[in-house]
């Protein structure tokens, strides 16, 4: 589903994995400084939606997933993750309860998988899943002047903005009533800047959760048994992650971006894979990369020709009960 706002004049598409949402409206730097330091809205229409009723909703969805939410009161946003029986990551999920239902956001295309897990694992218990992308839709507020999400809106807010879900029919009114518009390139290169790792873009499917940073906001240590879980304890308590999350500084003299899935070698010799990348508008060209794990964290790494400096997001001595405190831009 294309999004109406891609009708808007200077809206340019965004490919993958963004298609079918503004890239930007003519001027991505000037979008993201509105949404860094004033108050912008991005579309990201193209993410799924799905709901969950039931008074039994919130202590299931805690069964299955990282994060402790059977407790989650009405309003608060988090994020969780579903794992495989050996401790990959499968979904990963944003959500807020109103006290009825239980919202979700995932990655585009990410429904109908989620939906057709959620319903194998409904046994006897009072829940009702429905994937409502059809009906439902997301914008994302950021910025220091953000005013107050539109009446009607489903809010999840994260600090560092708050995710918008809307009736689709009413995306393009809504986004441009509520502030200037911004396209997923501008969101997307805060994100990169922020160290937030974007599922299934900076991930693949031998990801676990202390790989991409997720240990501190969306798993709970000490909350009951999960599928997965055994792996998440024994990294945590007595081993490291094999990979680690970077961003990488690139070399700015070169006008290209590495490509999603790029090889980042160091010393000619493959350690990892580009996820995401961006041009930021003070850090210049960025990317966010999965390196293993003995990489040295001053080591000047390459990829797609293009010299990189790290910038460490999980450290190298992550996990065996290591508790490490590295600074997160907002």
């Amino acid at each position: 589903m294309s999004s109406p706002l891609l009708g808007t004049e200077g809206a340019v598409e965004a490919e993958f994995p963004d298609v079918g949402v503004p890239a930007h409206y003519g001027d991505p730097f000037a979008e993201q400084r509105a949404l860094s330091v004033g108050a912008a809205v991005v579309d990201r229409s193209n993410l799924d939606v799905v709901t969950i009723s039931g008074p039994d909703r919130l202590s299931w969805l805690n069964s299955l997933s990282t994060q402790k939410i059977d407790d989650l009161a009405p309003g608060v946003a988090a994020t969780t993750l579903i794992l495989s029986p050996h401790g990959h990551v499968e979904h990963f999920l944003s959500l807020v309860d109103d006290g009825a239902r239980t919202w979700i956001h995932v990655e585009p295309g990410e429904a109908d998988q989620l939906v057709e897990f959620l319903q194998s694992m409904r046994f006897m218990l009072r829940v009702e899943i429905a994937d409502v992308s059809a009906e439902y839709a997301v914008l994302t507020l950021m910025g220091p002047e953000r005013a107050p999400a539109p009446p009607g809106a489903v809010v999840l807010d994260f600090g560092y903005g708050a995710d918008l879900i809307v009736d689709r029919a009413s995306v393009a009114a809504t986004a441009r009533e509520t502030a200037r518009l911004a396209g997923i390139t501008a969101h997307e290169a805060l994100r990169i800047a922020g160290h937030r790792a974007r599922f299934g873009t900076d991930t693949d499917h031998r990801t676990i959760p202390h790989e991409a940073g997720w240990i501190e906001s969306a798993v709970h240590l000490s909350k009951g048994c999960y599928r997965g879980q055994e792996t998440v304890a024994r990294v945590h308590n007595l081993g490291h992650p094999p990979r680690r999350l970077v961003m990488l500084q690139l070399d700015g003299s070169q006008d290209v971006l590495p490509p999603h899935g790029e090889a980042v070698l160091s010393e000619g010799q493959q350690v990892g894979f580009v996820g995401s990348s961006a041009r930021h508008y003070e850090f210049g060209p960025i990317a966010l990369a999965l390196v293993k794990r003995n990489v040295p964290v001053t080591a000047t790494l390459e990829t797609a020709g293009i010299s990189a400096a790290q910038e460490v997001i999980v450290s190298p001595d992550a996990g065996a009960n290591v508790k490490i405190t590295l600074p997160r831009r907002r």
